[in-house]
């Protein structure tokens, strides 16, 4: 597989490239170990005009200025006190497009991410969510800004291409205050696949 390319990152189309990362895969190598799996489900957020985005109408704070940083850095922030939530900032520097990774299907390092999530076997509950996503990958707030194309995180393409058709898309998850733009179908889930997080 090859590491995906910063170009791949600062595309302008931040609902293609949601869809693009389906079938891609992610890694982390923390304390040397390494751990990931391809990404089954995704959601975009397109900046400045899309009310479900933290950086809508052009909200700038500590916590979302790096999403105003040229794309293929992480932005992870905290919900619910609990769930470090991992994005992938997109477009150039500026627009402030994001994805979030929901869901991926454990292939790297399954020991560890057992061990992380305090499970005894691996089941879809593992990582079929976006908190539950970063706690299997070791991913917290201390890799906010974390550039994507090094060697703690960092995204593959296994030459595996997923079409349309092979794809579900529905409206985002938790986000009912966006008014119309909750309804945007931009959650995308590889149809078929059991690591997906549930429907809402």
């Amino acid at each position: 597989m090859n590491k995906l390319p910063l170009s791949f990152y600062t595309r302008g189309d931040v609902v293609q490239i949601a869809k693009d990362l389906i079938g891609k895969y992610i890694f982390t190598c923390i304390d040397g170990v390494t751990t990931g799996g391809m990404i089954v489900e995704t959601e975009a957020y397109a900046g400045e005009n899309d009310l479900a985005c933290h950086s809508h109408s052009g909200r700038r704070t500590a916590r979302t200025e790096i999403m105003y940083h040229e794309g293929g850095v992480a932005y992870v922030y905290l919900i619910y006190g609990i769930y470090s939530l991992f994005n992938i900032i997109t477009n150039v520097a500026g627009k402030a497009d994001a994805v979030l990774i929901r869901a991926i299907e454990p292939t790297e390092g399954i020991p560890e991410m057992l061990l992380r999530r305090k499970h005894e076997k691996l089941t879809p509950k593992l990582t079929s969510g976006p908190g539950l996503v970063t706690i299997a990958l070791g991913i917290t707030l201390k890799h906010y800004g974390m550039n994507l194309t090094k060697e703690l995180i960092w995204l593959e393409d296994s030459g595996t291409t997923y079409t349309e058709e092979h794809l579900l898309a529905s409206p985002r998850v938790g986000v009912a205050y966006a008014g119309v733009d909750a309804l945007l179908p931009w959650r995308f889930r590889l149809k078929g696949n059991s690591w997906t997080s549930k429907a809402k």
